[in-house]
């Protein structure tokens, strides 16, 4: 497994492109986001191993690039150090070429099958919903909307250092996909043993349309 910490030789074949997005949670607390960039899966060679794998680039490089699926790309990155906290497995890229491109036909606005990941400012206007994991591996995994995104949680108010770290799947796509599954809430521990937040995001922004619709 590559570990080191120096930069390493990448190139392959775009599968999806994702946002890449982190999210921050607090108990009951509403949780909020960094919007960091975008993540390119390939399949493809870094350094001596052959793999899928996964490259954080920054949303400048997105926008220059239009990044889309059957792209083939060439770079050095670096290997994530904490891997925790990111859903990419490298980031720090440079020198990154896009040696030829993918088909035309994925030149267009994202769908579930691909296409051209949105803005950052588009995913945070959509918002998410909570995504089944299985759903997101599988039916989602060329969506740019199904994303896995790492998540922090702040297990107590007072004492912000402790923390734990997990994955969470979520879609920010349009509501209505036929391939969409919520799967369970999310559980948020608090500072105490015992102490559990359920996170009904989906059963919540039902209820919101429903007042909405009335």
């Amino acid at each position: 497994m590559i570990s080191s910490a120096s930069k390493v030789s990448v190139s392959g074949t775009v599968l999806t492109v994702k946002g890449r997005i982190k999210l921050l949670r607090s108990f009951d607390q509403i949780p909020t986001h960094q919007y960091q960039g975008y993540v390119l899966v390939i399949d493809g060679k870094a350094g001596d191993e052959f793999g899928h794998w996964r490259i954080a680039v920054g949303p400048k490089a997105h926008e220059e690039k239009k990044f889309r699926i059957g792209d083939r790309l060439t770079c050095f990155a670096v290997p994530v150090e904490e891997p925790e906290k990111e859903w990419a497995q490298f980031y720090r890229v440079s020198g990154l070429t896009i040696e030829s491109r993918g088909s035309e036909s994925e030149n267009c606005p994202a769908y579930p099958d691909g296409g051209i990941a949105p803005s950052l400012e588009t995913y945070r206007a959509n918002g998410h919903r909570r995504l089944h994991k299985a759903t997101c591996e599988t039916s989602c995994f060329r969506c740019p909307w199904g994303l896995t995104m790492p998540t922090e949680i702040i297990l107590d108010h007072w004492n912000p250092s402790k923390k734990k770290w997990r994955y969470e799947t979520h879609c920010y796509g349009p509501r209505g996909c036929d391939r969409y599954k919520s799967g369970p809430p999310y559980k948020v521990p608090g500072r105490k043993s015992g102490m559990v937040y359920v996170d009904n995001d989906v059963e919540r922004e039902n209820e919101e349309l429903g007042e909405a619709d009335e």
